[in-house]
C-alpha cells in the first residue's frame, strides 16, 4: 500500500467572503510569455541566441506584448541575447521586455547594464517566502526575509534614476503557495511602500504558484484574499505564475483571473519546470471557445507547433489541447456519427455558432484542417467511414449502405489497427466501382419502343462480357433500370428486385461525374447488397451500379 501518511494536507483558506465561484471570464487578461526564461531553463538542451531569437520573433507575431526574454544577470549567454535584441533593433516600440533577477546588487547592477537602450522594461525581482524555505534554505526569519525584497526594491529604485528608459518594477514572493497569506501580504506591502507606485505607474505583484500544493479553489481563494486585502488596489497590477505539479494548471489560472488576477505569466504549450507551466495556448484557446477574444494571434497553430518544437526540442503531445495531433479526430464510431451528422446539419442551417458534437471548435479557425478529423480503427463504426468517403472522396453513401461497407473496413482494421483514407478508397473501388468480374458492363443503347395504346416502353441493348467474352442482350422495361433489370434475369436466369436507387453529381463543370448506388436483392433468398456505378452519363452510371451489385450478389 502506498505510504499516503508521509504527506501532510495542505491547509485550505478561511475565507468564506470569497465571490469568485459566482463570476464568468469576461476579457483576456495581460498576457506575458516567460517561454525564454523559464520555459527555457527547463530545457534539456537550452536555446542558443539565435533560436531564442527566433522564439522571441514568433511571440512577437503572436501578439505577446509582454515577454520575459531571460535573466541576463546569471550567464553570458542571456546577457547576449539581450544585448543582440537591443542592438539588432528587434523588440517593437509596443512590446514590454522582461528581465528576472535575485534581489541581490552585484546581480541587479549587471542587469541594469544589459538593458541599456531599452525603451520600456520590466525588471521582475523576488525570494522565496515559505515557510518552508525559510526553514530549510534560507534559515532566516520573516523579518529577515521580508528584509531582503525592501533591499532589492531599493537597488531597482535607485538605479532606475539615471535609467533612461521606463521601468515597471515586477515582484514575486516566490513558493506563495506555501507562504502564510498575512505574511504574503505583509512582505509586498512592504515593497509597495518603498517603490510607492500611482495608478498611472504600477507595481506588478506576481503571486506564484512556484509549486502548485493543492486543489485549484484554494488557490483561488488566496489570490482573492490578496486581492481583497491590498492597500491602493488601483495602483497594482495582480499577476499569477502558475505552474502545474497537480496537473491542474489551467484551471488554477482560470479561477485565479474569478478571483481578481489582472495578468497571466506562462509558456507555450505549457513548457517549464518539472510538469511545466500554466499553458497560454490552453488557456487562449478556451476563451476563444466562450466567444471571448483572446487578444493574441493564434489562427495558425501548426507554425507555432513548428517553431516550438525545433527551438525547444520537445514534441507537443499528441493529445495537447488544440494543438495535438489526435484532438480533432474522433476512433469511436458513435462519435464519428455525431461529427457526420453535426458538420451536415451545419452545412444546412448555416447557423450563426459552431455546433458540432466533440468538436468544441472549429478546426479550421485554428488552422487545422478538417481531413483528420476522423480516424478510423477497429473501434471506429459505420459513421465514421462514411465521413471519410464523404469528406475526402464525395460519396455520399445511402445510409443503408454505411454499415454493409462499413463492416469491410473493420475486418481490416481488426488485422492491421487505423485504416488510412487511402485504403478505405482502395477497398471502395475493390468492392464496388471495379467490381467487373465475372460480368463487365461495356456499352448500352437505349431506345423508346411504341406500344401501340399510345404507351412507349423502354428497350435497352446491353453488350457485356462474361469472363471475358463479349455477350449482348436485350431487356425491355418501363425505364433504362427497369429494361436492364429485366434483361439480365433473362440472360443469368436470376430473380432481382431493386429496393433503393440514389445519385449525386461527385464534381462540378463540363467533367462532371454522376455516383449511382444500386441497392439491389436476390429475390429467390433474401440476400441484399449495393452496388455502386459513376461515369458523366448518369444512365451509364446507374448499369454500371447494376452491374456491381449483381457481382456482388451472384459471383
Amino acid at each position: 500500500m502506498l505510504n499516503y501518511k508521509r504527506y501532510r494536507r495542505v491547509p485550505v483558506v478561511d475565507f468564506p467572503e470569497r465571490t469568485w465561484p459566482d463570476k464568468e471570464i469576461q476579457k483576456a487578461p495581460i498576457w506575458c510569455s516567460v517561454d525564454l526564461r523559464d520555459g527555457n531553463q527547463a530545457l534539456i538542451e537550452p536555446m542558443v541566441v539565435e533560436e531564442k531569437i527566433e522564439m522571441f520573433n514568433l511571440l512577437v507575431k503572436l501578439g505577446f506584448k509582454e515577454i520575459e526574454v531571460g535573466f541576463p544577470a546569471a550567464s553570458q549567454i542571456e546577457y547576449d541575447f539581450l544585448r543582440q535584441l537591443v542592438e539588432r533593433k528587434l523588440i517593437p516600440d509596443d512590446v514590454v521586455v522582461q528581465v528576472l533577477v535575485q534581489c541581490r546588487e552585484h546581480l541587479i547592477k549587471r542587469t541594469f547594464e544589459a538593458l541599456e537602450g531599452v525603451k520600456k522594461a520590466v525588471v521582475h525581482i523576488y525570494n522565496s517566502t515559505s515557510i518552508l524555505q525559510r526553514d530549510v534554505v534560507f534559515h532566516k526569519n520573516r523579518e529577515e526575509i521580508k528584509e531582503i525584497a525592501i533591499e532589492g526594491t531599493k537597488m531597482v529604485k535607485d538605479l532606475m534614476k539615471d535609467f533612461p528608459g521606463e521601468i515597471i518594477l515586477e515582484y514575486s514572493p516566490e513558493s506563495f503557495t506555501g507562504t502564510e497569506l498575512d505574511y504574503a501580504l505583509e512582505i509586498c506591502t512592504a515593497v509597495q511602500d518603498v517603490w510607492q507606485p500611482t495608478p498611472d505607474n504600477k507595481i506588478i505583484f506576481n503571486l506564484p504558484a512556484t509549486v502548485e500544493m493543492t486543489t485549484p479553489n484554494v488557490y483561488a481563494d488566496q489570490i482573492e484574499w490578496m486581492n481583497t486585502h491590498f492597500k491602493d488596489r488601483d495602483s497594482i497590477i495582480l499577476s499569477v505564475h502558475p505552474h502545474n505539479d497537480r496537473g491542474t494548471g489551467i484551471a488554477a489560472t482560470e479561477l485565479a483571473l474569478l478571483a481578481g488576477a489582472d495578468r497571466v505569466e506562462g509558456t507555450l504549450f505549457g513548457n517549464g519546470e518539472r510538469t511545466g507551466n500554466v499553458d497560454v495556448l490552453t488557456l487562449a484557446y478556451n476563451m476563444f471557445s466562450q466567444g471571448i477574444d483572446p487578444q493574441l494571434n493564434l489562427e495558425n497553430v501548426n507554425e507555432i507547433i513548428e517553431v516550438y518544437e525545433r527551438c525547444c526540442k520537445m514534441d507537443v503531445h499528441p493529445r495537447h489541447p488544440y494543438a495535438g495531433k489526435l484532438v480533432f479526430t474522433a476512433f469511436s464510431g458513435s462519435h464519428q456519427d455525431a461529427i457526420n451528422k453535426g458538420m451536415q446539419a451545419m452545412r444546412e442551417r448555416g447557423g450563426q455558432y459552431w455546433e458540432v458534437p466533440y468538436l468544441p471548435i472549429d478546426p479550421a479557425d485554428v488552422g487545422r484542417q478538417y481531413e483528420p478529423i476522423v480516424r478510423i480503427n477497429s473501434q471506429s463504426g459505420k459513421g465514421g467511414v462514411a465521413f471519410v468517403m464523404d469528406t475526402f472522396y464525395g460519396f455520399k453513401l445511402p445510409k443503408g449502405m454505411h454499415k454493409e461497407f462499413a463492416d469491410i473496413i473493420q475486418g481490416i482494421a481488426e488485422k492491421q489497427g487505423e485504416v488510412a483514407p487511402e485504403q478505405i478508397m482502395e477497398q471502395f473501388k475493390k468492392n464496388y466501382l471495379e467490381r467487373k468480374e465475372p460480368l463487365h458492363f461495356r456499352k448500352c443503347q437505349i431506345t423508346d419502343r411504341d406500344c401501340g395504346d399510345g404507351n412507349f416502353a423502354t428497350v435497352a441493348i446491353v453488350t457485356y462480357t462474361e469472363n471475358g467474352i463479349e455477350k449482348t442482350f436485350e431487356g425491355v422495361g418501363n425505364g433504362p433500370i427497369d429494361a436492364v433489370q429485366r434483361g439480365l434475369e433473362d440472360v443469368l436466369g436470376i430473380e432481382i428486385k431493386v429496393l433503393d436507387y440514389t445519385e449525386h453529381a461527385l464534381t462540378s463543370g463540363s467533367g462532371a461525374q454522376a455516383a449511382t448506388y444500386i441497392h439491389l436483392m436476390d429475390k429467390k433468398d433474401g440476400r441484399a447488397t449495393y452496388g455502386v456505378g459513376i461515369s458523366s452519363n448518369i444512365t451509364r452510371s446507374s448499369i454500371r451500379g447494376i452491374f456491381s451489385a449483381v457481382n456482388r450478389l451472384f459471383y
